[in-house]
């Protein structure tokens, strides 16, 4: 039974949009269709949607895409045939190999550079300066719904280093320069820069010895 609605960061299938309108967005996945049930929420590319309607005939669900959820995350964007992650409710009985993803997508960031590797690849990526706050070095960040660490941050853009397992089952196999991707932060920081006084967070780091 899932008492909270919370993700992990793993994704578990890549779906493809069959639909997206201005309201809606209708996705087919056969790994996880089974377990889907009207009312039972989602992670799309990161983004918390609930089921409305599914379809057994082309193993596919329908989510309603508030105006909200269209100005925060890149779902408007989609086209039809486009791949999307996609990640179930965690459950108490779940591992959690990732880290605490909500499904509330901050922001929309963009993708600056792929550099391919041997095993793998490192994905360039940049936010509004604004959110500069909450990159922290070897930090947690979710984009487009994927659990990833974060390093070589500077002025709004970070590294996240992508193995191949990652590349082959989440759509950054198909992302290029460019594109617009959904960035959900850490909450503990949000929860942190939320309780802590203002003045407290406005104070000068103190140097190491001082």
């Amino acid at each position: 039974m899932i008492f909270c609605v919370m993700f992990t960061g793993i994704i578990i299938d890549t779906g493809e949009v069959m639909h997206v309108s201005s309201g809606r967005l209708t996705v087919s996945t056969s790994k996880l269709f089974p377990e889907l049930e009207v009312g039972r929420s989602i992670a799309v590319n990161g983004a918390c949607l609930t089921v409305i309607e599914l379809n057994p005939a082309a193993e596919s669900f329908s989510a309603e895409l508030s105006p909200e959820t269209l100005e925060r995350t890149n779902l408007g964007l989609l086209r039809r045939g486009d791949l999307v992650n996609l990640e179930l409710p965690l459950r108490f009985s779940d591992r959690l190999d990732g880290h605490f993803v909500l499904g509330h997508v901050d922001t929309v960031g963009e993708l600056v550079s792929i550099s391919r590797k041997e095993k793998g690849a490192v994905f360039r990526f940049r936010v509004d300066k604004k959110y500069s706050r909450y990159l922290i070095e070897k930090g947690s960040i979710a984009l487009d719904g994927i659990s990833l660490t974060i390093f070589n941050i500077r002025d709004g853009e970070f590294d996240v280093a992508i193995i191949p397992h990652t590349l082959e089952q989440t759509n950054l196999r198909l992302r290029r320069p460019g594109d617009k991707i959904n960035v959900e932060f850490d909450v503990l920081g949000k929860y942190i820069e939320k309780l802590l006084p203002t003045s407290l967070l406005a104070l000068p780091r103190q140097r190491a010895g001082g």
